[in-house]
Order: structure tokens, then C-alpha cells, then sequence
């Protein structure tokens, strides 16, 4: 017999994947659609010269950066080439926008699930609108390399459609996986384009061990590699404990009465996160510090320039001091959106239920608070420091194999894996529960 409270084992979470039908046919429509997008990624944008147009942008650093997320589509001006991030950055915009106007939070809070389908589609709107301006952007970027010599208004029209239409595809597939498949899509599609990336900077890197091997400096080339390597096993455990940090904050629910039975005095506990965003302020603050260099890819302007190639280029303190501040606000903000002190004391005293030794009402919010302000400013540091560290190794070593692959991807890779096993873990015990009432 299997306890009810018992977490799933892997034995038990494998035997429901293939025995499920229901999990089976989940994780099938999810890896299919995932399937798809990485496909699309690889059909080019017709009229142009994609080979000339490689050999121009493949050393660009901030190419590199952008490429990461769209899992090689920019190099490969595939159709898919901006991927999900007009999505997230529509997703940004309206986070901010529903924090600023009253309207859109009331839609979000008292409207139930019809506000939020509505605010659903203003954000896919705001996603159309942001995949316009950045087709157009590209489509003037890469003019040059068009197979025509003179391309005209036809070549314009017919890149900006291809992008865009591509954009929203990948947008619609992101949400049938949140609603048919397994996991967050869009989530998951970040975590499709980064993992796409790895096996090319580790062969990179052991390519460089090898060649390395027969030279005066083989050894210290070797050392590096390892110390790099160990440096981003290390983090991937870090971020494992950092994203299951909890503190469980006691509860006591008073006794009550109902009917002749009298329910005793319970004690339970309030779990909350370390870092209550999970991946989404990292994502978020990516996003935001790849827009100067879009930016200055897309239209070309001496000050866009200078503000991507100098001030924020990946590395730079400049850049590091940013990321930092971004990773901070974002920890802050997602906290709040998901954990409202005040509404959690309400809930709490109609319950009948309160923390040991704080009042109920206006003083176990003003606690609630204080100790999620410390969880999530912990939370933040340990982003911050994950942030740079890699950055740090990788400066140390003169190692640029892994360019792009930092902290940000690692965390992304991840807080979607323990997010999407836990989403198959609660699938498997909700199984559990009904297999039991059956059997009653």
C-alpha cells in the first residue's frame, strides 16, 4: 500500500507516465508541440542570403546572448526566429501596467477567471503589436543580405509577415501546452531553445581541452576547464536547495464546534518560498536587459551603440549592477503579485486559524510581511550572486566557450525542471487519490 502523503517515488512517476492515459497523452501533445517549434526554428525566411548573413553576426556577443533564447533561430533567420520573447515582453509590459492601473487590477483580483481571459488577451495583443516592431526592426537588419540587390517594399512586407505570423505561432503553442500538456509553455519553450544550445558549448569546450593537450599550456588550459566545469555543477546544486527553500511559518486553528462533535485544536504551518518568483524574475530581467541590444541590432544609432556594445555589455559592471537591481525589483515584484499579506490575515481569521503569538487581523499581515521582505531580499541576493559568478569564472579563465550560458540559463534550466516535475508529481498523487475512492 501506497500512503496518500507520501511523495511520489520515480518508480511510482515513471510507471503513471507510461499506465496514465491521461499523463501519457499530456506528455505526448507537450513533447510533439516541442517537437514543432524546434522544427520551425530551422525553416529560413525566404529571400535571403542566410549563409553571408552567419558569417557576419556569428562572434557577436550580444548575437550570442540573443540567440541563447531563441535557440539558434537568430543566427538562422528561421521563421521561428523571435520565438516566445515578444510574448514575455508583452507579459512584462502588462505585469507592470496591471501594478499602475487600477482598472487592470480590479480585472486581475475581482473579476475571477473572465478578467483574467481578458487581460489574456490584451497581453497577446500587446505581444502582436511588440512582434511588428521587431520584425520590422530585423527585416531592415538584414536588407543587406537580401538575394535581390535592391529589395523593395515586397521584401519588407513578406519578412515582417513570416516573423510575426511565426511569433504568434509559437505564442498559441505555448498556451496549449500550459492548458493540454505538461508544465508552463512558455516556460518551457525558453528551456527547448537553452538546452538546444548546451551539447554545441560543451563539445566546444572539450574541443578546446583537446587541442590543448598537446601544447606548453595544455595543463593550465585543462585546469581551467575543469574549475568551470565544477563551477557550474556547484551552482546547479546551489539553485536546487535555493528554489525548495521554505520557511513554514505555524499556524493554530481554534477548536470548534459542529453539531455534538467538537473539533480539536489543529497545527499546521504556512510555507513560504525563498524565492517566490522561482525563474521568472531572471527571466524578466534578461528580457529587459536584451532590449537596448535588439535595439541597436534592429535600428542602427550611435547611441544605441554605445549603450549595448559599452555600458550594458555582458560583463561589464555597468551590466552586472543592472542585472542585479532588475533581478531585485522583479524578486520584489513577482512576491507581491503572488503572496498579498493582507488578503492571506483575512483569510486566516475567517478560518479561525492565526500564528502563535501575533494577533490576528492588521498585525499578522504586518508580520506575514516582514518575513516575506527577508525571504525574498535572501532570495534576490542568491539570484545576484549566481548572476555573476559564472560571469566571474569565465573572465578568470579566459574561457568563452560557454558565452551566453551563464547563470540566467542555469537557473531557467532549472526552476522549469523542478516546476514540470512537480506539476507530473501532482498529477501522479491526484491518480493516487482517485485510484483510492474507487476502491471505496
Amino acid at each position: 500500500m501506497i500512503s496518500r502523503d507520501k511523495t511520489p517515488t520515480a518508480q511510482e512517476t515513471f510507471a503513471q507516465m507510461a499506465q496514465a492515459a491521461g499523463l501519457r497523452g499530456r506528455l505526448l501533445v507537450t513533447i510533439g508541440l516541442l517537437i514543432l517549434v524546434r522544427l520551425g526554428v530551422f525553416l529560413p525566411v525566404p529571400g535571403i542570403n542566410i549563409q553571408a548573413f552567419k558569417d557576419q553576426v556569428q562572434n557577436s556577443p550580444l548575437i550570442g546572448l540573443l540567440d541563447l533564447f531563441s535557440g539558434g533561430g537568430i543566427v538562422a533567420l528561421g521563421i521561428f526566429a523571435l520565438g516566445i520573447l515578444p510574448y514575455i515582453n508583452a507579459s512584462i509590459i502588462m505585469q507592470l501596467l496591471t501594478a499602475a492601473l487600477p482598472s487592470l487590477e480590479n480585472l486581475q483580483k475581482n473579476e475571477g477567471e473572465a478578467g483574467r481571459r481578458k487581460i489574456s488577451q490584451i497581453t497577446r495583443y500587446v505581444a502582436l503589436g511588440w512582434a511588428v516592431i521587431q520584425s520590422i526592426g530585423i527585416s531592415i537588419w538584414v536588407a543587406p543580405f537580401a538575394e535581390t540587390a535592391n529589395p523593395g517594399f515586397f521584401f519588407y512586407a513578406k519578412t515582417v509577415i513570416a516573423l510575426t505570423a511565426g511569433s504568434m505561432f509559437v505564442m498559441w503553442v505555448s498556451e496549449l501546452i500550459t492548458e493540454r500538456g505538461v508544465g508552463n509553455g512558455a516556460s518551457l519553450l525558453i528551456f527547448l531553445n537553452i538546452v538546444a544550445v548546451i551539447p554545441k558549448s560543451f563539445g566546444a569546450t572539450l574541443a578546446l581541452a583537446q587541442d590543448a593537450a598537446g601544447r606548453a599550456d595544455g595543463r593550465e588550459i585543462v585546469g581551467k576547464v575543469i574549475i568551470l566545469l565544477v563551477v557550474f555543477l556547484v551552482m546547479i546544486v546551489g539553485i536546487v536547495f535555493v528554489q525548495e527553500g521554505t520557511r513554514k511559518i505555524p499556524i493554530v486553528s481554534a477548536r470548534r464546534q459542529v453539531g455534538r462533535k467538537l473539533y480539536l485544536e489543529r497545527s499546521s504551518y504556512l510555507p513560504l518560498r525563498l524565492n517566490q518568483g522561482g525563474v521568472m524574475p531572471i527571466i524578466f530581467a534578461s528580457a529587459v536587459l536584451f532590449l537596448p541590444a535588439s535595439l541597436a541590432n534592429l535600428f542602427p544609432n550611435e547611441t544605441l551603440n554605445k549603450i549595448a556594445n559599452t555600458y550594458l555589455h555582458p560583463g561589464s559592471l555597468i551590466y552586472v549592477g543592472a542585472y542585479l537591481f532588475l533581478i531585485l525589483f522583479f524578486s520584489y515584484f513577482y512576491a507581491s503579485l503572488i503572496v498579498n499579506p493582507v488578503d492571506l490575515a483575512q483569510n486566516l481569521k475567517k478560518m479561525g486559524s492565526s500564528i502563535p503569538g501575533i494577533r490576528p487581523g492588521k498585525a499578522t499581515s504586518e508580520y506575514v510581511e516582514r518575513v516575506l521582505n527577508r525571504l525574498t531580499l535572501l532570495g534576490a541576493i542568491f539570484l545576484g550572486a549566481v548572476a555573476i559568478i559564472p560571469t566571474v569564472v569565465e573572465s578568470a579563465t579566459n574561457l568563452g566557450t560557454f558565452r551566453g550560458l551563464g547563470a540566467t540559463s542555469l537557473l531557467i534550466l532549472v526552476g522549469v525542471a523542478i516546476d514540470t516535475s512537480k506539476q507530473i508529481q501532482t498529477y501522479v498523487i491526484s491518480q493516487r487519490y482517485e485510484g483510492m475512492v474507487k476502491q471505496e
